[in-house]
């Protein structure tokens, strides 16, 4: 199951053009994100753990502009687990419909912030992962 949030579009959020700045959605993006980690319970094992996320890829695609007062509604769902990443998909609609904004999967890893280097995923660290897993339906 994905989790979703709605961001409400706002005169800050336009650039020039007087829609949605294609930067921008990288920061819709990252809040669903940190969203989806606090609704899950991972971010408390993350901020008393010596361990962080670091995005390394993101691939996204734009599919209509967003424009003042529109309500995107992001969903946020874990795509694969591997080894040592993981990659996120993300859905921007239009709220209450099925027209599609953008639409991204960013691939991280976890870092072991005592090596600096991408931690194996495994024990623990796995299953925190594995929570932010779609369950079976």
């Amino acid at each position: 199951m994905s989790h979703v949030i709605e961001i409400k579009v706002r005169g800050y959020h336009l650039d020039l053009f007087r829609h949605v700045n294609n930067a921008r959605y990288l920061e819709f993006l990252e809040e669903a994100r940190w969203s989806m980690l606090e609704s899950r319970g991972s971010l408390a094992f993350f901020e008393n753990s010596h361990y962080t996320l670091a995005v390394v890829n993101i691939n996204i695609d734009y599919r209509r502009a967003a424009y003042m007062g529109e309500v995107l509604s992001i969903a946020t769902s874990m795509k694969t687990i591997g080894n040592r990443s993981c990659i996120m998909r993300q859905l921007v609609t239009l709220k209450g419909t099925e027209t599609i904004v953008a639409d991204a999967d960013v691939a991280f890893v976890i870092v072991d912030t005592r090596t600096e280097k991408a931690a194996v995923l495994e024990g623990e660290l796995r299953t925190v992962m594995e929570r932010l897993a779609p369950s079976p339906e």
